[in-house]
């Protein structure tokens, strides 16, 4: 009677040192490979999360003209996309000594039935810049410190035609909107 202790398989001893060494540089290379992706494609997911928050403020712009039945704007300058009523749009936050606005605060006042405006604010990542290009123009437009660009939703459902560019160094995305709708209705995107 022969014991399962001591039938030995010379087959099944293990690996050798050169096996283990090359599964892990191929387990390397993959690895490099999939951390370039992932860096690489940072850029373009940064873009399309901007582009798409543009388009719901665009939208919401759309939205609030129509229910308040007052024009609202976008506006446009270096680093940040304004929600604002159009009357205060394109207009530096200028104040007095007192820190009230020039033209004076707008007040509402409670049981009056007035609507307050809307205002919100999308903050751009500091390395992002943003261009206008205004409709039947073929100029990007940059933004300024001193210039704002104002985009303009009516009462009635209608906005200006333009279209937005956002870059990120070389790379950058180009939305066209629709002025029945404010959503995107064509893009162009290069990521290298």
């Amino acid at each position: 009677m022969t014991s399962a202790a001591k039938t030995r398989n010379r087959d099944l001893q293990g690996f050798t040192l050169i096996e283990i060494v090359m599964v892990l540089a191929i387990a390397a290379v993959l690895l490099g490979a999939a951390v370039a992706t992932m860096v690489f494609s940072t850029d373009e997911r940064d873009l399309r999360k901007a582009s798409g928050q543009v388009e719901l403020l665009a939208r919401r712009a759309r939205t609030i003209s129509i229910l308040q039945q007052i024009p609202y704007a976008l506006e446009f300058r270096p680093g940040v996309v304004r929600l604002l009523p159009f009357a205060e749009a394109g207009q530096d936050d200028k104040k007095t000594i007192d820190g009230h606005a020039i033209g004076g605060d707008r007040v509402v006042l409670p049981g009056s039935g007035a609507i307050s405006p809307v205002h919100d604010q999308l903050n751009f990542d500091p390395k992002m810049a943003s261009f206008v290009r205004r409709w039947n123009t073929v100029e990007w437009l940059p933004m300024s410190d001193h210039f704002s660009h104002v985009w303009r939703f009516d009462p009635d459902g209608l906005s200006e035609p333009v279209s937005v560019r956002l870059t990120i160094g070389g790379n950058y995305i180009e939305d066209t909107y629709h002025p029945l709708t404010a959503s995107i209705c064509d893009t162009a995107m290069e990521v290298k």
